[in-house]
């Protein structure tokens, strides 16, 4: 239930200096239209960066794509420097971090100041459709949540991203899901907070009982009707948006109408902030997101939002006794998270709203730093697309960053 959820009902109704580094003098940069018809290692080459495609499998057989962003033109990453994980969140995919394009997109920004970027994506969007033994037609390939994200897919990014650089940790840097996740991962196998030199969660996602969407909070009231249905139809898979819907979506949503019903919806559900997003953007978003996911990962959000607890998925309490030997799903152990966090949350974020995330924040042991964006009107969309991203929220995270890196590491 995530921001980019907007997406998937857009689809269906169509059927300066910081201490220590140098940050670049960025240019006025202006994104194009095929930009979303390629892949994010594509786009990253495109615009002057080297690029790189790496295989990981799980532990549990799925087949992972993670993208490595090396330096542009002559200049390389620093080897001294941590390698930086960014991890992207529901229904999207590695290119959430590079849309934006250089001098804006965040993972140009880590690039450009010499970090060695690793872009993750998760089981079941269109990086990674592949199992070692059973293929997307089949059922139970999608039989899984963002747990098994946390659980799987994270430890095995992270053994390779460090496996790869001779890094003994990294940095991590969440979107949404991408915060979910690793907070699944640092309850339920704490042995990797070690590895992470410091986690920042960017809209982070863990209590979802004061969702803001009222177009969210209405279709969570009928979330038993559609696990009926996943379960006796085997719905397993939320797919992208078909190419033909897609050039369809460009006639209904103009680039040149600031208030075209693509830009609306997004704003329906992720909170309006129309002073931060180009509406160049929306056809470019929608060519990239949804990037695929299973349909447990969105109906797993709207138990989070019905039952206001961080907990795993919820079977019903016959199947729970047999999964989890209690009625109940157990809660997720936030005193687990050793690894220091620091939140980054915006005001007028529907799906990160600011109580959940103070609920959050009483509960991790080694929170650092609970940072509200100075807008009012900062979404969970912001995050990753707003024209201010660097001024507003950027600039922070290096500053973190560079606080917690030793150059000698």
């Amino acid at each position: 239930m995530y921001s980019y959820f907007v997406v998937a009902i857009v689809a269906s109704c169509l059927t300066q200096q910081t201490k220590g580094f140098v940050v670049p003098d960025y240019f006025d940069f202006q994104v194009e239209s095929q930009d979303a018809k390629i892949t994010a290692p594509e786009l990253a080459i495109k615009y002057g960066y080297r690029a790189e495609t790496h295989k990981v499998q799980t532990e549990d057989g799925y087949l992972l794509e993670l993208h490595r962003i090396t330096g542009s033109g002559s200049t390389a990453y620093d080897k001294r420097l941590p390698p930086i994980l960014l991890m992207h969140g529901l229904l999207t995919s590695s290119a959430d971090w590079l849309l934006i394009g250089p001098g804006n997109g965040l993972a140009y920004h880590l690039s450009d100041l010499g970090f060695d970027v690793w872009l993750g994506n998760a089981r079941g969007n269109r990086y990674c459709r592949s199992h070692a033994s059973w293929t997307p037609n089949m059922v139970k390939f999608w039989d899984f949540s963002w747990h098994e994200i946390g659980v799987y897919d994270l430890p095995a990014i992270i053994d390779h991203v460090l496996e790869s650089t001779g890094k003994p940790r990294l940095h991590y840097i969440g979107h949404s899901q991408g915060t979910t996740t690793f907070f699944v991962m640092a309850s339920e196998r704490p042995e990797y907070s070690e590895k992470v030199i410091l986690m920042q969660a960017l809209a982070p996602v863990a209590y979802m009982k004061n969702i803001g969407s009222p177009l969210l909070r209405y279709l969570v009231k009928y979330l038993g009707a559609i696990e009926t249905m996943i379960d006796f139809f085997g719905l397993g898979e939320f797919k992208p948006i078909p190419s033909v819907l897609l050039e369809l979506a460009k006639l209904i949503c103009p680039t040149s109408q600031s208030n075209n019903l693509c830009l609306n919806v997004m704003f329906l559900l992720a909170g309006a902030n129309p002073d931060q997003i180009d509406p160049v953007m929306v056809p470019i978003i929608l060519g990239h997101i949804p990037a695929g996911s299973s349909t447990k990962q969105l109906v797993h959000f709207g138990q989070e939002v019905l039952s206001g607890q961080f907990r795993r998925y919820d079977y019903g309490k016959v199947k729970n006794l047999y999964e989890y030997g209690q009625a109940e799903p157990p809660a997720y152990n936030l005193t687990r998270v050793t690894t220091p966090v620091v939140l980054h949350y915006g005001a007028n974020d529907y799906m990160a709203h600011v109580d959940d995330v103070r609920r959050l924040a009483a509960q991790l042991p080694n929170l650092l730093e609970s940072h509200l964006i100075e807008l009012d009107l900062f979404n969970h969309m912001d995050f990753l697309f707003a024209k201010d991203a660097v001024k507003l929220l950027y600039n922070d995270l290096v500053n973190n960053v560079e606080k917690y890196t030793d150059r000698g590491n």
